[in-house]
C-alpha cells in the first residue's frame, strides 16, 4: 500500500534522498553477511515481565525465526496490505513481527502495553486488523484475554510457547511480496490535540530517512550494540533503534521497562555502544556517586537524549567524566527530527540548549553530516496569522517538509487538512526561535498546544475530557497538565470540573471511575480542583493558562485533591 503521491517519490528517488531498498532488504543483506553475529538480545529479566526464556538470537537464528513467522502469517491469510496489531513489552519478538511483517508486505500495528479497552477499541475500529500478536501476560495483565474481548472475530497469536513453536518451524518457500520501498509498514499512533489516538503510517523509506538521524547523530559503524529501553512502538524505539540497528548491522539489546539496576548492568554486560536516556535520569545518574560506581561505561561512546530540555551541566558531565557525548534529539511520530550532536552542534553546552536549524533557506542539508537533514525544509510560521517568522529570538511554531515526514493521517483527511497546509509543511505545534549568531539554530521554547506528558507518553487532555464529562455528577471539566513537582520534565494530570446541582466528587472517586472505564494508568488524574464557573476568555474559551496558575499556585489548598491511590497498570 502506497500513500505518498508518485511526483513526491519521484522527487524524492531522484535526488537521493530516497532508495528502493526496504527494511527486509536490509535485514537479509545483514544476515548473509554476517550470520554468526549476535542480532538480537531479550531482557534479562523478561520471566518478570512476560512468558518465555530470555533469547539470545544470530542473525541467522532471527532470519530463520522471521521467516517462520512470517510463513504463518501467510498460512493464516495475511498478506500485502493487511494490517497485524501488535502490543508487546520490549522482548525479541517485537523486532522479529516487523521483520516478518517486512518480509510479506503487511502493515504492522503497534501498540503500547498501557493501552486498554477504551484505545483498543478506537485503534481496532480503524486499523481493521487481521490478526493480533499479543501477550497473556504483561507484569500480571493478560493482554490477550482484552484483545478477544474487544475484537473476538480477530485470530490471536501470543508469545510464550504459542509462537516458540512457530518460531521453531521451519519454513517452506516465501512467497515474492512484491512490496516496494515506498509501500507502507508500520501505523503507530500518537495523541495530539485530538480527542483520541491518531494513526501515523509509514513507508520503508520514510524510516531509513529518519534512521539516519540516530545512525549519523550517534556516528554508529558496523557492529555496534543498540541498547534500546524506549517502548519499540513508536518514533523513539523504532526510528531511534530498529532501524539504525538494521543500518549498521549491530546488536539490538531489549530492555522493558526503565529498571535501573537492570539497564545499568546490560550497558556493561552486553558492552553497549550506544542507548538513550531521559535528562532526568542522565542529571541523576551524574549526581549518585554509588550508582556510578556499580556502572561499566567503558564501551560507551554517545547517550541519546531528548523529550525535556537538557542541562548543561549534565551534558558537559558526561563528556568530561567519562569521555561520552550526549546526543540532542528532538522528534516525533510525524517525522520530525532535529538532531543536536557534536558534528551540528559541538560546543556540549550550546548542545543542551541548541538544535541544528535543518532546511533553513541558504542551507545545504549535506552540509550538516547527518542524513537525516537531505530534503529537509523548515520555517517558524506565527501560530495565529500563518506568517513565515525569520526573526531571532521571536516565538514561533516549527513546520517542515522533507522524505521524513508522514504522508497523513490514517482513515483521517480531515486531521491531516488542518496539519499540512498546502504547500506540504507539517505545522508540529511546537514552539521554537530562531538563535545562534548566525541564526543557523534553533532554540525549543514548548509546545503550542496543551499534550500533556506523563510517563514517556502524551494524553491528549480533550480525550480525558470527553471521559470525565460523561460522569455523572459533572457538569463542566477542563483538563490540564501541570509540571510535576517530584519529577523534572514530568507532568501531573489535573482536572477542573463544575458539578451540577448538589452533585460532589473527590479525586478518588474520580480516578476509581475512570478506573471502571478501562483507559490506560498514564491518563489518570493526579488532583482535581471543584469550581463554580471555569475561567473563560471573552469568545467563550477556557483560558488553561488561568487553570495552569491555580494548580501551580495553590497546590496545598484544601480544595485541592491528590490522590497516590493504586491503578492498574
Amino acid at each position: 500500500m502506497i500513500l505518498d503521491s508518485p511526483q513526491t517519490i519521484r522527487a524524492y528517488t531522484d535526488a537521493g534522498w530516497w532508495g528502493t531498498e526496504t527494511l527486509d532488504d536490509l535485514f537479509r543483506r545483514n544476515a548473509a553477511a554476517n550470520p554468526a553475529r549476535l542480532a538480537l538480545v531479550d531482557p534479562p529479566n523478561r520471566a518478570e515481565l512476560t512468558d518465555g526464556e530470555p533469547k539470545r538470537l544470530t542473525y541467522a537464528e532471527a532470519a530463520a525465526a522471521a521467516d517462520a513467522l512470517a510463513a504463518e502469517l501467510v498460512r493464516r491469510g495475511i498478506g500485502p496490505g493487511d494490517v497485524v496489531m501488535v502490543q508487546l513489552p520490549n522482548v525479541v519478538e517485537l523486532p522479529l513481527a516487523y521483520l516478518a511483517a517486512a518480509r510479506i508486505g503487511a502493515i504492522v500495528s503497534p501498540l503500547p502495553v498501557q493501552y486498554r479497552q477504551h484505545e483498543l477499541r478506537h485503534t481496532m475500529g480503524l486499523t481493521e486488523p487481521k490478526l493480533v500478536i499479543t501477550a497473556t501476560n504483561v507484569t500480571g495483565f493478560d493482554h490477550a484475554a482484552m484483545m478477544r474481548e474487544v475484537a473476538p472475530e480477530v485470530p490471536v497469536i501470543t508469545i510464550g510457547p504459542e509462537l516458540d513453536a512457530i518460531l521453531s518451524t521451519p519454513a517452506a518457500g516465501l512467497p515474492e511480496s512484491g512490496t516496494t520501498a515506498n509501500d507502507i509498514l508500520t501505523i503507530c499512533w500518537t495523541s495530539g490535540t485530538e480527542a483520541e489516538p491518531k494513526g501515523v503510517p509509514r513507508s520503508h523509506n520514510h524510516w531509513i530517512a529518519i534512521g539516519w538521524g540516530t545512525t549519523d547523530g550517534a556516528r554508529l559503524t558496523d557492529g555496534d550494540v543498540l541498547l534500546n529501553p524506549f517502548p519499540m512502538v513508536n518514533m523513539s524505539g523504532i526510528g531511534g533503534m530498529f532501524v539504525p540497528w538494521l543500518q549498521v548491522a549491530g546488536t539490538l539489546v531489549m530492555h522493558h521497562p526503565m529498571a535501573l539496576p537492570v539497564f545499568l548492568g546490560q550497558i556493561g554486560r552486553e558492552r553497549a555502544s550506544y542507548t538513550v536516556a531521559p535528562p532526568i535520569l542522565l542529571t541523576m545518574l551524574l549526581a549518585n556517586e554509588q550508582l556510578l560506581a556499580a556502572g561499566d561505561f567503558s564501551s560507551m561512546r554517545v547517550i541519546g537524549s531528548g523529550s525535556a530540555p537538557l542541562s548543561a551541566a549534565m551534558v558537559v558531565g558526561w563528556k568530561e567524566r567519562f569521555g561520552i557525548d550526549v546526543t540532542n534529539f528532538f522528534g516525533s511520530n510525524e517525522g520530525t527530527g532535529l538532531v543536536g550532536d557534536p558534528a551540528t552542534v559541538p560546543d556540549p553546552e550550546e548542545r543542551a540548549r541548541y538544535f541544528p536549524r535543518f532546511g533553513a533557506p541558504g542551507t545545504d542539508g549535506e552540509a550538516w553530516g547527518n542524513r537525516a537533514a537531505r530534503g529537509t525544509e523548515t520555517k517558524l510560521v506565527d501560530p495565529l496569522t500563518g506568517a513565515e517568522v525569520t526573526e531571532r529570538d521571536v516565538a514561533a511554531e516549527l513546520a517542515f517538509r522533507g522524505p521524513t515526514r508522514f504522508p497523513g493521517y490514517w482513515r483521517r483527511p480531515e486531521m491531516t487538512a488542518r496539519a499540512i497546509d498546502a504547500d506540504g509543511y507539517y505545522h508540529t505545534g511546537d514552539l521554537f526561535e530562531i538563535a545562534g549568531e548566525r541564526g543557523d539554530r534553533l532554540r525549543f521554547i514548548g509546545r503550542a498546544r496543551d499534550l500533556i506528558i506523563r510517563g514517556g507518553m502524551k494524553v491528549a487532555p480533550e480525550e480525558v475530557e470527553a471521559l470525565i464529562s460523561r460522569h455523572p455528577a459533572v457538569a463542566e471539566v477542563a483538563v490540564v497538565g501541570v509540571e510535576d513537582r517530584r519529577m523534572e520534565g514530568e507532568q501531573r494530570i489535573c482536572v477542573a470540573c463544575v458539578l451540577k446541582p448538589d452533585a460532589s466528587l473527590s479525586i478518588g472517586e474520580l480516578r476509581r471511575w475512570l478506573g471502571e472505564q478501562q483507559i490506560a494508568a498514564y491518563k489518570m488524574p493526579k488532583e482535581l480542583l471543584v469550581l463554580d464557573a471555569l475561567p473563560r476568555n471573552p469568545l467563550g474559551k477556557v483560558t488553561k493558562r488561568d487553570l495552569r496558575m491555580r494548580f501551580e499556585g495553590r497546590g496545598a489548598a484544601p480544595s485541592i485533591g491528590e490522590s497516590e491511590e493504586a491503578t492498574p497498570a
